[in-house]
Order: structure tokens, then C-alpha cells, then sequence
């Protein structure tokens, strides 16, 4: 399939946030993006949004790149790339927002809003108290332009807000858009707020970013998930404050648990690298996602459920998706990804194992770590077995301590899965915010770090925990509290 020359040239994009791990929701909707792109002899761009810098991850934007190539989907236009549309980094970006910030002042479509966290804050305590939604009531929509003036010279940070037509209290204006597998969607105005675009150090919101870079990169297709469908018609009002046509919005249903919610760590596993270094094939989890949503034709293949990706962009049929979640079902894409295994060649299966659960870097890591530990070779594997092994699931009479109940450890145990997740992954990190942990809740150092060594290992001796934490990886080691914590409700709920 390709672009009709009556149209412009198609161009679709991704716009992943480096915030920690490359999702695979990411490699979802890249996906889609990329065999959307490819049919239609378009290209495929790669945006780095890193606006939201209280959530920023440093090494995050690497894995991004490192994520998405492993699977296959390489981009035609990005940071590392370059294109003829860039930068393609948002945080590279901020003088173009902050100008067409401005003509948005000088349109009367945006104004400056005043108002401090504190105030606006207490007006959402009200609102709630209220049984109110929680929105802002355009305090500063009205000020006079001695007062913008005033409030300017005494220096008072201010941000930037869309103005929604009509105002206060009007419900019946309304925007309406098309959704190409939804059709026409309606929101009265009355639910859309007056959205902050500019924050007041001067970084844009995703609103705003995302209108003006889609427009200035020239993108004709927004392919994207669909709980981003209430953002939209506030992206349709940004278009048409700055004149702008609006592209085509496709919005994907969400990946869902098998109870429907929607797919998070709680439930699975939903980092791209805890996939790698897990020992699933590229091929595997593409064809996987490309299950989702029914997309694919169920003849192709002999309905094997079985294809490749230049088979997806030859049969991949956009219109065909079905709305409702499709389910992320962790055990079928195990099966999927044992039948790709068994696929390959004996050769190709040993270089499989020997790259990814064998590799030199990992074994000598794993070493280093216990040289000075055993006797003989022969020990290596017992007291090395967790970190080959998939199933660790401490007993209690290996996780609990002696002084502690059934409950307040698996409360403390939950308490170091936040921790983990919120730190970066060097020992110089982990272990005092690890000890800060334990004095919080009057854990000793001793109880807290065994406790989290039987998690991960499954024993109470070990390799050093925190060294074998990081040669494990950060995303297997989460898995495996999650796992484990999971394991425990799942024997709570049994025994009643």
C-alpha cells in the first residue's frame, strides 16, 4: 500500500518519555507506527519527549534506542539519526514552544495564569468537598492587562493556559474529532479544562509540545493509545488557535491484564529489557504484539498465529483493529516464544543460550563475585543457581524473620519494592536508601537485607546481595519481588 500523490507524504511517529525502562506498550504502538509507515512508503520518526525533568532517567533515552532496535523497528528520523525535522529531543526544543506560546497570548486563545500551587491546591480541596470535579476555574482568564502588567513587575511566576470556548459554565460549545476506528467523538466543553501549556520555568506541557512538534514535523497520522482519546480535543483547539490542520488520529485500544485492567508492573512484566534479558526472541514478542487487537487476518499462516514482521506490513489491516483491550497473556506469549525456540536450528539454539543466559560479560560478573567464596569449581553452581534459574520462590522458614509476622513482612517486603524502584541501580544508591528504609520502619540491617536476599536468591546464603542485585539486572530483580510478593497473596487468598 502506498500514498496517492493527491496526499501529503505519510509520516507517523513515537514519543516515549526516558523515564525509566523502555515500556512495552512503547514497542506496541511502535509497532504499529512502523507498519503503518512502511505500507504507505512513509517514514517513521523517533521523538524523545524529556520535558518532565522531576522524572527524568539519563540512561532511560539509550535503552529507548537499544529497545526498539533489538525488536526490529528502526526509525527513519530521530535524535541519533538526525532528519531534516529536528532536533528530535523535546528538551532541545523549549525557544520554539515558548514562541508559539506567544502567538497564542497574542490570539487570545491562551492566557497568563497566576495563581500559586497553594491556591490552586486549595480550590481543588473544595471542588472535591464539593463532589465537584477537580478543574481550574479560570481565576485568571479575566485579568485586565494593568493587572498582567502589575503582576509582571512584581516578578510573579505565572504559567500558560489554553482557553477553552466558551467559559464558565457554558456546556453546550463542544469539539468534535474523528477517530479512525472510533469515528466522530464529541467532548462538551464543560468537560475540557483550561490546560496549563507553559509551566512556569518556562517547559512545556506534553499539550502543547505535542501539537507544535506533530505540526512542524510534518505528521500526518497520530497513532497512539486511546487514553489519550480525552487529550484530544484539546489538541484539536490548540490546532486550530494556530491555523494549523489537524492530522488523523488512530487510537489504539490499551494492552490489558486477563482481568481487563490495564497491563502494569503489578500484574506483568512491562519493561522491554526485563523481555531481553529473560531469554525472549525479538521475533517472538513482535509477532506477539502483533496479535493484539486483531489486526492480522486469522488465515495467514494456516492460522498458526505464526508471521514475521515484513508479513505484518504485507497483510496488517488498521481498519480491522477491534477497540476492546486486547490481553497481554503472559503464559501465551511463553508458548509463542517456546515455539520460536524450537524453530531455530541446534546451532542457532546454542548460540541463543550461550549469548543470553551464558554470555562471557554475565559470567564474569557472576566471577568476580565468587572467587574468593568457593573451594572447588564444582560449588559454583550451588551457591550461582538464582541467577540461571527462573523459579525462586523462597518457603517461609527461608524469608521470615524470626521476630516478625507473616503480614508486617510482607508489608516491609512491598515497602523495599518501592524503594528499588525508585533508586538507581548502583550499589552507592541501594544500600543507603535500603538502610533508610529500615530505620523508617524499625527493620535491622540484618532483617532487611536478609529478607531481601531470600527474595532474590531464594537462600539465605548467597553471593554479596546488592552486587549480585546488579549483575542480575534491575528489571529481573523487580520481577522476582513482584513475583514473589504476588505468589504470597495468591497462598493468602487460597487459605481463606
Amino acid at each position: 500500500m502506498t500514498s496517492t500523490s493527491t496526499e501529503a507524504p505519510i509520516r507517523v511517529r513515537i514519543a516515549p518519555s526516558p523515564t525509566g525502562d523502555p515500556h512495552v506498550g512503547t514497542a506496541y504502538i511502535g509497532l504499529l507506527n512502523y507498519i503503518y509507515a512502511r505500507q504507505r512508503d512513509g517514514k517513521f520518526v523517533l521523538r524523545i519527549e524529556d520535558t518532565d525533568r522531576t522524572r527524568f532517567v539519563s540512561t532511560s533515552e539509550q535503552m529507548i534506542f537499544d529497545s526498539l532496535r533489538w525488536l526490529g523497528l528502526n526509525w527513519d528520523e530521530g535524535p541519533d539519526v538526525g532528519g531534516p525535522f529536528g532536533p528530535y529531543r523535546q528538551s532541545e526544543r523549549t525557544e520554539i514552544y515558548r514562541a508559539h506560546a506567544e502567538i497564542l497570548l497574542a490570539n487570545a486563545t491562551a492566557y497568563r495564569c497566576f495563581c500559586t500551587p497553594e491556591e490552586l491546591e486549595a480550590t481543588r480541596k473544595q471542588q472535591l468537598a464539593a463532589k465537584l470535579p477537580p478543574r481550574y476555574p479560570g481565576t485568571c482568564r479575566h485579568l485586565t492587562p494593568d493587572q498582567i502588567a502589575a503582576n509582571q513587575a512584581a516578578h510573579k511566576p505565572y504559567t500558560i493556559r489554553l482557553a477553552v470556548p466558551p467559559h464558565k459554565g457554558d456546556l453546550t460549545a463542544s469539539t468534535t474529532f474523528r477517530d479512525e476506528l472510533r469515528g466522530n467523538i464529541t467532548f462538551e466543553h464543560g468537560n475540557v479544562d483550561d490546560q496549563v501549556l507553559l509551566k512556569s520555568d518556562g517547559y512545556p506541557t506534553y499539550h502543547l509540545a505535542n501539537v507544535v512538534d506533530d505540526h512542524l514535523m510534518q505528521i500526518t497520522d497520530v497513532i497512539r493509545a486511546e487514553e489519550w482519546i480525552s487529550s484530544t480535543p484539546k489538541h484539536v483547539l490548540l490546532y486550530k488557535a494556530f491555523g494549523w490542520q489537524a492530522p488523523r488520529f488512530w487510537h489504539m485500544p490499551l494492552l490489558r491484564n486477563i482481568d481487563k485492567s490495564k497491563i502494569s508492573k503489578r500484574k506483568n512484566p512491562v519493561s522491554l529489557i526485563y523481555y531481553r534479558e529473560s531469554g525472549y526472541l525479538p521475533p517472538a514478542i513482535i509477532n506477539f504484539l502483533g496479535l493484539m487487537g486483531g489486526g492480522m487476518p486469522a488465515d495467514i499462516n494456516a492460522g498458526t498465529e505464526k508471521f514475521t514482521l515484513p508479513e505484518m506490513v504485507e497483510h496488517f489491516v488498521f481498519t480491522n483493529i477491534r477497540v476492546g483491550g486486547p490481553v497481554f497473556d503472559l503464559t501465551k506469549l511463553k508458548w509463542l516464544n517456546g515455539e520460536y525456540l524450537r524453530a531455530l536450528s541446534p546451532e542457532q539454539f546454542f548460540t541463543e543460550v550461550r549469548t543470553r543466559v551464558f554470555g562471557d560479560d554475565y559470567l564474569r560478573n557472576i566471577s568476580a563475585l565468587m572467587q574468593t567464596r568457593i573451594e572447588t569449581l564444582g560449588q559454583f553452581g550451588d551457591l550461582t543457581n538464582f541467577f540461571f534459574s527462573d523459579g525462586v520462590l523462597p518457603p517461609p522458614e527461608v524469608f521470615l524473620p524470626r521476630k516478625r509476622t507473616l503480614e508486617e513482612t510482607l508489608a516491609f517486603a512491598q515497602n523495599q519494592l518501592a524503594v528499588l524502584e525508585a533508586t538507581d541501580w548502583t550499589h552507592e544508591a541501594l544500600e543507603p536508601a535500603l538502610k533508610k528504609l529500615g530505620e523508617e520502619e524499625s527493620w535491622s540491617v540484618k532483617e532487611n537485607f536478609m529478607l531481601l536476599r531470600a527474595i532474590i536468591t531464594g537462600s539465605t546464603m548467597s553471593p554479596p546481595l546488592l552486587e549480585s542485585m546488579i549483575v542480575f539486572g534491575k528489571a529481573r530483580s523487580l520481577d522476582r519481588v513482584r513475583r514473589f510478593l504476588d505468589a504470597q497473596k495468591k497462598q493468602g487468598s487460597t487459605k481463606k
